[in-house]
């Protein structure tokens, strides 16, 4: 007896069945790849330099002279926290918007408000056009996070995702050696006036803004975002001229089938309610692991990295305008870890990978608080020890951001991400502060040797939290590590 096949029934009105994220994932890499990733991922970049250079200049701005009359610890007490208040209300309020309106939008409308933002600070005349203008840099940074992780996740095939991901957060501390560096010559006097040179470091980042917007309008909008929200002609036509320049660009060769296909019930926008219930009642565990992982990271940095300079000039008498070069060190220790492990995050896995870098970290800033409570280390010494501490807690933190992006589902995933982002922010920018000023300021032993235990204890209990938690997400499709809330039956080969 013979056997009919019948064919697959269509979608029902306002379902959508399709192979794009198999699509995307089946890709080798390619130029379009590089970019989307020079687009995208250069953002961070200019964070860092932000972060490094306003810290770096805080003398300069007070001195008189300087075009500014602030002081030195208005630089770093009020206008630092409107930096990170901004960059956590950016990233909660951009993050919104990016699920609801798509990524391009937002992250050209996020870079465009930190160009702004940027440029303004450099024209700063007074104490209040510095910290309005400090907040809405910070504003624009924020909402990068949200929109630009989202972004690349959702376009870089599975099997690159980890290290993709690690490399670029990892790129904040290429921003940080170069706002190391470039402070050291623009505030030379013998080449700029004290009134300019601090200026030139805002104009800068104007600089390098702009050639990043010159590339990121290249970069298209996710076609995962555009499938689930209704466009989902526009989704496959945007994938089929990828396809097509990834097969040119490869001589021609044909590219493997798809792995299946996904049905998807499209709508327009997800309420605060839905997220929230997803992220908190759905997926408690791993809600439980983001919220250790930003905390963890955020705390050994702060332990570190607030108060370096304090102790560097404290307790070995480095002068202060030598400790740029001491922080420079220290990012590229920090920049190395990324670049060099990010692959074992697609090929060791992410629970070994992640759990691995957070206790690794903590043991070894305890190892360095004993060796500093004995005296047995030197400025050199000291920099060395916290250049192999940042550079495994780099590739840590890089993870958790790596981490939030992947384990939540597609309508959620930018809000996810905004909300980790923003309570790790908060907790370096605000708690971190309030716990590490006094500790490494005192100029007792015993206050930084406490400081840098509180930094490890919470980094050593993240990595427990990841032994139990990590989600192991590695070469795995999105959708897979996260069923998208849309979806109407599980992919099927």
């Amino acid at each position: 007896m013979s056997v009919q096949h019948q064919r697959p029934r269509p979608p029902a009105p306002g379902t959508i069945s399709t192979a794009v994220p198999a699509r995307l994932d089946r890709l080798p890499w390619s130029r379009w790849h590089w970019t989307v990733v020079i687009g995208l991922g250069t953002v961070w970049i200019l964070d860092g330099l932000e972060v490094t250079v306003v810290g770096n200049i805080a003398g300069r701005l007070s001195e008189s002279g300087s075009g500014l009359p602030i002081s030195s610890a208005q630089v770093t007490g009020a206008a630092a926290a409107l930096y990170v208040a901004g960059a956590c209300i950016g990233a909660l309020f951009f993050g919104w918007l990016t699920d609801r309106f798509g990524r391009k939008k937002l992250f050209l409308l996020t870079l465009a408000v930190y160009l702004a933002a940027t440029a303004l600070t450099a024209f700063s005349f007074s104490t209040w056009w510095f910290f309005v203008f400090r907040f809405f840099t910070g504003f624009g940074i924020g909402g990068e996070y949200a929109a630009i992780n989202s972004a690349i996740d959702e376009l870089i095939p599975s099997r690159f995702r980890g290290r993709v991901d690690l490399i670029i957060n990892g790129s904040f501390w290429l921003g940080a050696i170069g706002g190391s560096l470039l402070s050291i010559v623009a505030l030379d006097t013998s080449l700029f006036a004290k009134d300019v040179g601090w200026r030139l470091t805002f104009g800068l980042g104007v600089v390098l803004g702009l050639v990043i917007l010159l590339v990121r309008r290249n970069v298209p909008e996710s076609p995962r975002w555009l499938f689930i929200h209704g466009r989902g002609e526009e989704a496959e036509s945007l994938v089929t001229d990828v396809e097509e320049k990834v097969r040119s660009e490869h001589g021609g060769r044909e590219l493997p089938p798809p792995a299946g296909k996904i049905t998807i019930r499209q709508r327009k926008s997800i309420g605060f309610g839905e997220i929230a219930r997803t992220v908190f009642r759905q997926y408690p565990r791993r809600t439980t692991l983001g919220l250790a992982l930003f905390i963890g990271q955020a705390f050994l940095y702060n332990a570190v990295t607030f108060g370096f300079g304090a102790i560097l000039t404290t307790f070995f008498d480095v002068p202060t305008g030598s400790t740029g070069y001491y922080f420079a060190i220290i990012a590229a220790g920090n920049f190395m870890g990324p670049l060099l492990l990010g692959k074992l995050f697609d090929t060791v896995g992410r629970r070994v990978m992640i759990s691995s870098t957070y206790l690794l970290s903590g043991l070894l800033l305890f190892g360095t608080a004993w060796l500093f409570d004995r005296g047995s280390l030197t400025a050199t010494t000291l920099t060395a020890c916290w250049s192999v501490v940042l550079f495994f807690a780099s590739a840590g933190a890089s993870s958790a951001y790596l981490t939030v992006s992947e384990i939540f589902p597609m309508e959620t995933r930018a809000m996810a991400i905004a909300f980790f982002y923003a309570v790790g922010t908060a907790a370096g920018g605000i708690s971190g502060p309030l716990l590490f000023a006094d500790l490494t300021a005192s100029g007792k032993v015993g206050d930084t040797v406490l400081a840098f235990q509180v930094g490890a204890a919470l980094m050593c209990l993240a990595g427990l939290v990841a032994v139990a938690f990590a989600v192991r997400a590695e070469q795995k499709s999105l959708e897979d590590v996260a069923r998208p809330l849309s979806e109407v039956s599980p992919s099927s080969p």
